[in-house]
């Protein structure tokens, strides 16, 4: 199965009553393991979880900490980029090359980079104190 393929079925599972927004997310890991997630609203907004996120959760849950490829599916005019949170979260778990595809349900497709998507990324370096 494609990682565009498994984001759009598990955007059908998200749980969003409120924005009517529903998005999917796929990555590979670097096992070559598929793992996805979908967003989940709440009420409470601040407390909802990005697509991203959940398949991050998944990968992380599995016992992986790094992805290899990521694709992103939404119901939109034009492909959605990852929030400024879940950019730092991809950041956290994959190399600066690593390939994004942002699509849309109607076909729509744009294809960038982790690091792109991050420029000038936090990462554990500025955490050394040599």
């Amino acid at each position: 199965m494609t990682l565009l393929k498994a984001a759009a079925e598990v955007r059908e599972n998200a749980y969003a009553p409120y924005s009517r927004f529903k998005v999917g997310a796929a990555l590979r890991g670097k096992s070559g393991a598929m793992y996805r997630g979908c967003n989940v609203e709440n009420v409470a907004y601040p407390e909802g979880t990005c697509a991203e996120a959940g398949a991050i959760a998944a990968m992380v849950a599995a016992g992986e900490t790094e992805f290899i490829e990521l694709c992103v599916i939404a119901d939109s005019p034009s492909p959605v980029p990852p929030c400024g949170g879940c950019r730092q979260k991809l950041a956290e778990f994959a190399r600066s090359e690593v390939p994004v595809t942002l699509a849309t349900t109607d076909g729509k497709q744009m294809h960038t980079t982790v690091g792109d998507l991050l420029p000038g990324r936090f990462d554990p370096s500025h955490m050394d104190r040599a």
